[in-house]
């Protein structure tokens, strides 16, 4: 599934190498026939990564984290009760949508490892940017709640990771899945050092995300979009209300949830975005992370339920990421 090799210091400050981050563990997290967030997602990004105009990617497998690096974002008894959840054999359900089987706690504890190694990875500048493909997603997974096929907030995760590992000051989450992150809302509510910016459609699930919440610090931004709004129009939201607040913030790091389900073929929501319209969006905060930290950007799969979508989407998004 993926060639691995260590990523080393970049000769040339100025040569753009990406890190793709990923682990067979993913495809371990089974769900039922006909569930949207399937292992299948997984194939469909490597199958668009097998392109050879990616020949330049650093792959490595993502390290399992230890069910206690959850409690940067979660209480250790929610951590616990997630860990003794997890069958021996068969599929639980949380709720409707969000389930357990015995490969998923592997998967999203190597989905955080992945995460934190990729932080890890461009703070020691071992890489400009990197992408963590891995699945269940996280950023529907409040402080206390599972919801949303999310078990842990990876990218929540990461951010307070990278806070603590590193010594950062501000790091800004700007999440422009579909549905909005109300989980990573929730966990940085009362957080003035972390920015947490989200473009979505509204009216959807979760029914979170109006502008109106704006977090305890002003430190949420919710950019909402309505039913059949098209790249243009995401365009220009992200232009007026997502990047002058990340520039505002000056942070030290971008950590995006890149969710893929705004595209025009995903069955889940009404946007009709395209491919390009995303690799734009990561060349705007790639601009604004050479602006205010250093170029570095970590990016981190959240949904994207069209397999043509998703993988035309993550090429886009890796194109960008890797200079192109």
């Amino acid at each position: 599934m993926i060639r691995s090799r260590t990523a080393g210091p970049r000769e040339d400050e100025n040569d753009v190498t990406t890190l793709y981050v990923s682990h067979p563990a993913a495809l371990e997290h089974e769900v039922p026939s006909g569930h949207p967030e399937r292992p299948d997602r997984m194939r469909a990004v490597e199958r668009a990564l097998e392109n050879e105009r990616f020949a330049g990617l650093v792959r490595v497998q993502a390290p399992r984290a230890e069910p206690e690096v959850a409690t940067l974002a979660h209480p250790t008894e929610f951590v616990e009760a997630i860990v003794s959840a997890v069958p021996a054999s068969g599929i639980v359900a949380i709720d409707s949508d969000t389930l357990l089987s015995p490969g998923s706690l592997g998967a999203t504890l190597h989905a955080i490892g992945g995460a934190n190694h990729a932080v890890d990875a461009v703070m020691k500048g071992e890489c400009a940017n990197a992408f963590v493909g891995m699945r269940p997603p996280g950023h529907h997974a409040e402080k206390t709640r599972a919801m949303g096929f999310c078990l842990f907030n990876h990218a929540a995760i990461a951010a307070r990771y990278a806070r603590k590992a590193h010594g950062l000051s501000r790091v800004a989450l700007v999440d422009w899945d579909v549905h909005h992150g109300n989980g990573s809302q929730d966990i940085f509510w009362d957080d003035e050092d972390v920015l947490y910016a989200s473009t979505h459609q509204m009216p959807l699930y979760p029914g979170t995300g109006a502008p109106s919440e704006r977090g305890s610090k002003n430190t949420i931004v919710n950019v909402p979009l309505r039913p059949n709004d098209d790249g243009e129009v995401f365009r220009e939201a992200f232009e007026n209300g997502v990047l002058p607040r990340v520039d505002a913030f000056a942070p030290d790091l971008i950590i995006i949830s890149a969710g893929f389900d705004a595209h025009r073929l995903d069955p889940l929501a009404n946007l009709r975005l395209d491919e390009a319209d995303f690799g734009w969006a990561t060349r705007k905060l790639m601009e604004l992370a050479d602006k205010h930290a250093g170029g570095r950007v970590v990016s981190i799969l959240e949904g994207g339920y069209s397999l043509e979508g998703l993988g035309k989407s993550v090429a886009a998004h890796m194109d960008a990421l890797m200079g192109r």
